[in-house]
């Protein structure tokens, strides 16, 4: 089946005092209609930054370069940015971080959701002001008519998030990017708005890109992983080949940091910090943190090999011959 969303290559720069400085390399994605693909990785792994360049939301400073991009069988490479935001517009839904800070609180959570019918849709008056209202009672808003005339401040962090969701399925895209969805939100209510994800993508068939950090949620509902490390693929796998036999050291080390994983006294970790945008280390960009690294970890760069229906980038890939019969379990 063909790819909703292919993308070849993909690397992004940014333009500082000291020249250009990978934030992502040779970044390769795919997702399918009705697929949830997750994408992890610690804080600064090129996650967000990734799909804000597939969307053309970066800055003047940056430099992107890709092989090839398509949505749906269209090419985004050669079109131009104001038929890509009326493109993406209309096929496109984004759920950025941090509600309160992405709503606009000059402006009514109404009037915010009703700009992008009235822009897509073409809608106006009584029919602009139902379908809003309609909206904001399908993502379980609590009397949707009196929400639609307050502004963000007025709103709780869940009620924002929900009012962000509504936004974003306004003209049912084929695409929704999910961006740390529940971020600043208490377990209670993230559970709800990872709920109300999954039954929006089941009714639509939407596919669905799950940007997070919390391997919990993505074994609650990711069907792929990809896995960033300072800018690069390190694992793609389906869910279970993640969960159960992991290939790269770094996705291992992230999983081993699990407390439902964790039978030790002490909580297990990763040693050491991300690198320096400025200064990469040769070689393997995980090498410094890696325990199994040796000479040739510190001298080349690994190619991406193929392992049991993913690839891995890695000298000394993990569990390549192991092949679990039924899913893991968080535990």
């Amino acid at each position: 089946m063909k790819p909703l969303l292919s993308v070849r290559n993909l690397s992004i720069y940014f333009n500082t005092s000291k020249g250009l400085c990978p934030a992502v390399e040779n970044l390769d994605l795919e997702v399918h209609e009705g697929e949830i693909l997750s994408i992890v990785g610690e804080s600064g792994s090129g996650k967000s930054v990734s799909m804000l360049a597939l969307l053309r939301l970066l800055g003047t400073n940056t430099k992107i370069t890709m092989d090839s991009c398509e949505f749906g069988g269209k090419n985004w490479m050669n079109i131009s940015n104001q038929d890509m935001m009326r493109f993406i517009g209309e096929n496109v839904g984004m759920i950025f971080q941090e509600p309160f800070t992405s709503l606009n609180p000059s402006f009514t959570v109404g009037w915010q959701i009703a700009e992008k019918l009235k822009l897509y849709k073409k809608l106006r008056g009584k029919e602009l002001k139902k379908a809003v209202i309609d909206l904001l009672e399908q993502v379980g808003i609590t009397d949707p008519e009196l929400r639609y005339s307050s502004f963000p401040h007025q709103l709780s962090g869940g009620m924002n998030q929900r009012a962000m969701i509504a936004m974003a399925i306004s003209c049912k895209p084929k695409l929704l990017i999910a961006d740390e969805p529940t971020t600043a939100l208490d377990v209670t209510i993230q559970g709800q708005i990872l709920d109300l994800l999954l039954d929006l993508q089941k009714e639509y068939s939407l596919g669905l890109i799950l940007i997070t950090h919390d391997m919990g949620v993505v074994h609650e509902m990711a069907d792929r992983v990809v896995v960033l490390y300072a800018g690069r693929k390190v694992e793609e796998n389906t869910k279970r080949h993640i969960f159960d036999t992991p290939t790269h050291p770094y996705t291992k080390g992230l999983l081993d940091s699990l407390p439902e994983r964790n039978s030790a006294k002490r909580l297990l970790s990763i040693k050491g910090n991300m690198p320096n945008i400025y200064l990469r280390p040769s070689g393997c960009i995980f090498h410094p943190r890696c325990n199994y690294q040796d000479t040739i970890c510190v001298s080349t760069m690994p190619q991406e090999i193929p392992v049991r229906n993913g690839v891995c980038s890695c000298h000394h890939p993990l569990n390549i011959d192991q092949d679990n019969s039924s899913p893991s379990e968080l535990k």
